[in-house]
């Protein structure tokens, strides 16, 4: 009979991305807060790249880019509503419409990085 039943050498034990994902949004929210905008947008980033992360990690996405695209064009409908459209919350509206554009912009990067590292098929 093995001592560790069902455990095998090719699976990890833990995943650092839950810590991550926990952390994310209360630390955006201190930031808007205590108004600081630099740490909003760093718990969004946080927040959201870990997702994207865990995403990759389970295989529910062959890379990150594309969930990081997504929550990038989600977090700037949600700050653009902040701003516009429902309560009049401005450092919350331009804390998370940065954080899409971020978002945005890291993705479009990471997605072009990956293709140009792409072996060529033959």
């Amino acid at each position: 009979m093995s001592e560790a039943p069902g455990l095998s050498e090719q699976y990890r034990t833990a995943s650092p991305w839950p810590l991550f994902v926990a952390l994310g949004l209360p630390l955006s929210e201190v930031g808007v807060l205590f108004g600081l905008f630099p740490v909003a947008v760093a718990g969004l980033l946080l927040f959201c790249g870990s997702i994207a992360g865990l995403l990759s990690e389970s295989e529910y996405a062959a890379t990150p880019w594309p969930a990081v695209g997504v929550s990038g064009v989600l977090c700037l409908a949600v700050g653009a509503w902040f701003l516009y459209g429902g309560p009049n919350l401005p450092l919350r509206g331009q804390a998370v419409g940065a954080a899409g554009i971020l978002l945005v912009a890291g993705a479009v990067v990471g997605k072009l990085v990956a293709f140009s590292q792409r072996e060529p098929t033959v």
